[in-house]
């Protein structure tokens, strides 16, 4: 099945699903129409939901089996491919969840909570941005250089351990560029670690709305 006919698919079940909950287009917000509180209700949750799965994912479970299955420099040059598209994904997804949460909540009328909940999306946005603009692109240039250095020295393809730390003790070239791909990595996974953070502060709010 191509990637259009699962989208399709995909789509397909998700306007079936109203047949199954009409009740979510009927109720409203005071000043909005129905059918658009409606679909900025799904917008938000569908978003939110696929930004933070996402980032549950990639930081905690597929990013770690990747490494532990491949060799070094095959499993940089596979997250500098996925992580670009990765941080598109979760950028996307906030900004339509901070869009959509602004549209049900404006700022004028929203209660303290409200405005504490379009706070914490907003970061995630931002610092999702961070990552996708700034960090990503500096690590990608980092790990290419260093992906260099390590072949002229004959390590890298190592699957998971690394002798990267042994070897930099004889070579100044490979120690310095250490520690300036560790800072900028470090940088970027503190961004996506505040994101998925900010996010799951968000949950406690979306959990405390539902009525199962």
């Amino acid at each position: 099945m191509g990637w259009a006919a699962r989208f399709l698919t995909a789509v397909s079940f998700l306007a079936a699903g109203v047949l199954f909950a009409p009740d979510a287009l009927l109720s409203g917000v005071p000043g909005r129409p129905a059918a658009g509180v409606a679909a900025a209700r799904l917008a938000h949750l569908l978003c939110f939901a696929t930004a933070w799965g996402a980032a549950l994912w990639v930081t905690f479970i597929g990013g770690i089996v990747m490494f532990k299955n491949l060799p070094r420099h095959q499993f940089g040059n596979l997250q500098g491919k996925m992580f670009p598209a990765y941080f598109m994904l979760i950028s996307v997804c906030s900004a339509i969840s901070v869009a959509a949460f602004a549209y049900l909540h404006p700022w004028k009328t929203a209660s303290t909570i409200e405005c504490y909940q379009l706070g914490f999306l907003l970061a995630a946005l931002g610092f999702d941005l961070s990552n996708l603009l700034v960090f990503t692109p500096m690590t990608i240039e980092m790990m290419m250089k260093r992906h260099k250095i390590e072949k002229d020295l004959g390590i890298g393809s190592q699957v998971g351990g690394s002798r990267n730390s042994d070897v930099a003790k004889t070579s100044p070239a490979l120690a310095a560029m250490n520690k300036k791909f560790g800072m900028i990595h470090g940088l970027s996974s503190l961004a996506n670690i505040m994101a998925f953070g900010s996010l799951a502060m968000h949950s406690w709010y979306l959990a405390s709305k539902l009525k199962l």
